[in-house]
């Protein structure tokens, strides 16, 4: 992939008015590893003298956003490819090339990939997404157990981002379900009381029996439905909740669950890519759908183009 720096941010619809932008602290990652070393408090001037847009809904009422907070939950692989995700400079590459295209609002990350790409000036005027709870290790043995090892309440506030984003996967069969539960409806009545969106990304799920069973999704409509109220009651208030949804069959049965504000997830699909986008297109039309949240699928697709597959996704929320 070539080094996207240089690349112009374009204005889509509910962009936010060009401005001048501040010289990035560093241009190459040699720079970036180097000023990390010498000088980590270059990350807070960084994340203070950050250019914000005004809100986190743009004008048109459409969000798109690359998300980028696989890693660290140990899921590495994209699009059949297990080691796609290895090469951290690569990935950041592919992110700054996304995250430069029109009509791309923003980013949902852990730390450390936010904090690279804000070194590198790629979250100037973007909407920032802190992802929290990364503890359930993909194929471990805990990996039911969502633990908040990335963001904090006070770590999203105060690096003035605007929203932040859990998952949260229900397996009935699991007593250690109902702390993940009550951790993350404390999260939702603390974020709402800072005035900082929790989005919310509910599955109903479970553990075959046996040597290396694996974490299955259920997404069948029902479980979906099912999920989407067990995770809208989270918290003292839902004034500031979003849910994150998986794209399933009858998807407006669905979202006929809900009266929050929903964003997709892009998952990773396994089938051809226009396949993939006509699902995205018939689940957007829906009153309820405010855009995407898509990572592999669009950092990694088949071709490797990946500003033709972020364009492209941009064509079907705007």
């Amino acid at each position: 992939m070539p080094d996207a720096a240089g690349l112009a941010v374009g204005a889509g619809p509910g962009a936010p008015v060009p401005r001048d932008v501040a010289a990035p602290l560093c241009r190459t990652y040699e720079e970036v590893t180097e000023l990390r070393a010498r000088d980590p408090r270059a990350v807070r001037r960084a994340l203070d003298a950050r250019g914000r847009r005004p809100s986190f809904v743009p004008a048109d009422g459409r969000l798109m956003l690359v998300a980028a907070d696989h890693p660290a939950r140990g899921a590495l692989a994209a699009q059949g490819r297990p080691t796609a995700m290895h090469d951290r400079r690569e990935m950041l590459d592919r992110l700054r090339t996304a995250l430069a295209r029109p009509g791309v609002d923003g980013l949902l990350a852990t730390a450390d990939v936010a904090e690279d790409l804000l070194l590198l000036g790629a979250l100037e005027d973007k909407v920032v997404v802190a992802s929290m709870n990364r503890g359930g290790l993909a194929g471990s043995a805990f990996e039911l157990d969502d633990r908040m090892t990335g963001y904090d309440v006070r770590g999203v506030v105060e690096a003035g981002f605007d929203a932040a984003k859990m998952l949260n996967r229900v397996d009935l069969g699991d007593p250690g379900t109902v702390a993940m539960l009550e951790t993350a409806g404390r999260a939702v009545t603390d974020l709402a009381r800072a005035g900082v969106v929790a989005m919310l990304e509910p599955f109903m799920s479970s553990r075959p029996e046996g040597p290396g069973g694996r974490v299955v999704n259920d997404l069948s409509p029902e479980a979906v439905i099912r999920s989407v109220h067990i995770t809208q009651g989270l918290g003292a208030t839902s004034a500031y909740t979003w849910l994150k949804l998986p794209v399933v069959e009858e998807m407006e049965r669905v979202m006929a669950a809900t009266t929050l504000p929903t964003l997709l997830l892009g998952g990773d699909p396994t089938g051809a890519p226009e396949e993939t986008y006509a699902r995205w297109r018939s689940a957007l039309a829906l009153p309820a759908v405010r855009g995407l949240v898509v990572g592999r699928t669009l950092l990694y697709p088949p071709d490797d183009d990946v500003a033709g597959a972020v364009d492209t996704a941009v064509s079907l929320v705007r």
